[in-house]
């Protein structure tokens, strides 16, 4: 399946599209306010308290991000995430008041440092809605690429939006639309449904229906964690059942649990450092003044967004490793070339670069958070990993400009690139079998059609990309599949169950049995080929799954490889012989 089609399966959740285009909103709004404030403590008090808001906006992240995390899976995650709303909807309110009368600034910094500790709530909350209202985890990817394309988004209109509110000089109205997005968001909250965290053992990974393949078949529930036994020994007495233990933190499998982090920690640490290098480089290393800060910042949001776009890609994979190396690399490629470059314009390339493999690494590494970590720990989960994150962002902002002014940029840089090479080999031979997902149900059916005899020859990838175009179909007993006559539309390679194929030499002449197909055998190859009418009618003998492709797909597939239409031409000419003959061999395709 390809990017576009997993976005589509997106829209198509319902619920998921409106709590992402609700977010996106707020996320506007946040930035919009935070521009806003950060202009009138400068305006009303100089630089010197722009450094308490700074730091308002990290340590409570420290302090509360574990507390949250356990209330997120503790209570309806919804209505954590309303409360933390409704609540900073009404500081909004206040500010805009304070801002309005032109009240004292540290007014405002107390009423912005109290929106941050509830806007703790946020993250652990929807970090762990989002992945419980996805249909199965091919899903987790996809979702989280457009959570953080809609972010990066929101980190360049919300901050062009109070630039313009700047000129207009109506700061006021920055806090009022900041509320009124927070108002738009609860009201969204409002008509989800319930997002409590659900047990291990309720959590069923459903793969049909999922983004990955149409609907086939109804498949039982199956656990996250494997069950614990039935019973247990008492000291000296008899068997007992065995008490399922609370879920914990601790339980969680160490090494994926490692490498998430040993990726994740690194390029928090670049990231941040990079983002307040963004000043220094503007001014002494580019020469360019303080507008060239607002230059390098754009380039952050630009490629941020490309890097979200790209790891809707990347995730779609079943193995995420290639996606975390592909990241790290680029990530410490980028930062390293940064040290030996003076140029703006080469600056704003690799600004942009490094920020998308970020994205792309933050992506891929919440993704297989998601898959290790069940739905009742994720709060909790979430939370932990923001409070230590935090901690890595705030140790690289205050360390960058120290390093910068006593080793020099080159060698920070080339530090720095090298720790996210090195992260990434860490991450990825810590995560292990980890990062790679199982198959579902129709990714098992392509990885058994790939190897039928009739697909030999051609190259890799583009059978893979051909494979990815089949589309699971099930026909229950005695539909027709290919009716004689009709045109030829798509060719099919057939699954599971029995197909009979028939044929009449002229209408008024009964049907006779040509042959009878089973798993694995393909059919409907002849009428594509010579584009002629379907020669035969094919008719199911009992609930059949087939694996269908559109036509001009299929004269791309047999186009690719050397004698590919000659192999399938063969494979007609075979039963077309037995025929004449008399009944064809039981093993030969049909040719429909």
């Amino acid at each position: 399946m390809n990017a576009l089609a997993s976005y589509r399966a997106l829209l198509r959740n319902g619920p998921l599209a409106r709590l992402l285009a609700g977010e996106f909103a707020s996320g506007i709004g946040n930035w919009l306010y935070l521009v806003a404030l950060m202009v009138i403590i400068y305006k009303s008090s100089g630089p010197a308290l722009l450094g308490v808001i700074g730091a308002a906006r990290i340590l409570p992240y420290v302090v509360f991000s574990i507390p949250a995390g356990m209330i997120a899976d503790r209570f309806d995650r919804r209505y954590v995430l309303m409360t933390s709303d409704i609540v900073r909807g009404l500081l909004m309110l206040v500010l805009a008041w304070i801002a309005a009368v032109n009240g004292p600034a540290w007014a405002m910094v107390v009423v912005a440092v109290l929106a941050t500790c509830f806007a703790t709530l946020f993250y652990p909350a929807i970090g762990a809605l989002i992945p419980s209202m996805v249909r199965d985890e091919t899903e987790f990817g996809p979702a989280n690429s457009a959570w953080q394309t809609l972010d990066m988004l929101a980190f360049v209109v919300g901050p062009a939006l109070g630039g313009l509110l700047i000129a207009g000089s109506d700061l006021t109205a920055a806090f009022l639309l900041n509320a009124v997005s927070f108002g738009v968001i609860a009201v969204v909250l409002w008509t989800l449904p319930s997002g409590r965290a659900r047990p291990a053992a309720e959590t069923a990974r459903v793969v049909p229906g999922s983004s990955a393949a149409p609907p086939v078949a109804d498949t039982p529930p199956v656990a996250d964690t494997p069950p614990v036994a039935d019973v247990a020994p008492a000291a000296g007495g008899p068997l007992v059942p065995e008490q399922p233990r609370p879920p914990s933190l601790r339980r969680l499998p160490p090494r994926p649990i490692a490498g998430i982090f040993a990726i994740d920690f690194v390029s928090s640490f670049v990231s941040q450092s990079v983002f307040v290098l963004t000043v220094l480089l503007a001014t002494q290393v580019y020469r360019s003044g303080d507008a060239a800060v607002g230059v390098l910042n754009a380039a952050i949001g630009v490629g941020g967004v490309v890097g979200a776009v790209a790891a809707g890609v990347l995730v779609l994979r079943r193995s995420l490793a290639p996606a975390i190396l592909l990241g790290a690399g680029g990530f410490g490629a980028a930062v390293l070339l940064l040290g030996f470059t003076h140029v703006i314009v080469v600056g704003f390339v690799l600004i942009s670069v490094a920020a998308a493999a970020s994205v792309g690494i933050d992506v891929a590494d919440t993704t297989v958070f998601q898959r290790v970590v069940p739905d009742e720990l994720r709060g909790r989960g979430t939370g932990a990993w923001m409070s230590v994150t935090t901690l890595f962002n705030c140790a690289g902002a205050l360390t960058a400009p120290i390093l910068f002014e006593s080793v020099g940029l080159a060698p920070l840089m080339v530090g720095m690139g090298v720790a996210l090479a090195l992260g990434g080999v860490a991450a990825v031979t810590l995560i292990g079998p980890a990062a790679v997902r199982e198959p579902t149900e129709f990714e098992r059916e392509l990885l058994r059609a790939a190897r039928l005899p009739v697909f030999a020859g051609l190259p890799p990838a583009r059978l893979d990309h051909a494979l990815r175009h089949l589309k699971a179909v099930r026909f229950h007993a005695g539909d027709v599949i290919i009716r004689q006559g009709d045109s030829a539309d798509r060719f099919y390679v057939l699954a599971e169950g029995h197909v009979t194929v028939t044929g009449q030499e002229a209408p008024a002449f009964p049907a006779r049995l040509l042959r009878r197909l089973g798993p694995d055998d393909v059919f409907g190859e002849i009428g594509l080929l010579t584009n002629a009418p379907r020669t035969a009618t094919v008719t199911a003998d009992d609930d059949v799954l087939v694996l269908a492709m559109n036509g001009a797909e299929f004269v791309k597939l047999v186009t690719a490889g050397p004698g590919v239409a000659s192999r399938f031409l063969d494979l007609y000419r075979a039963p077309a012989e037995g025929e004449a003959g008399g009944p064809a061999p039981a093993e030969a395709p049909a040719a429909a």
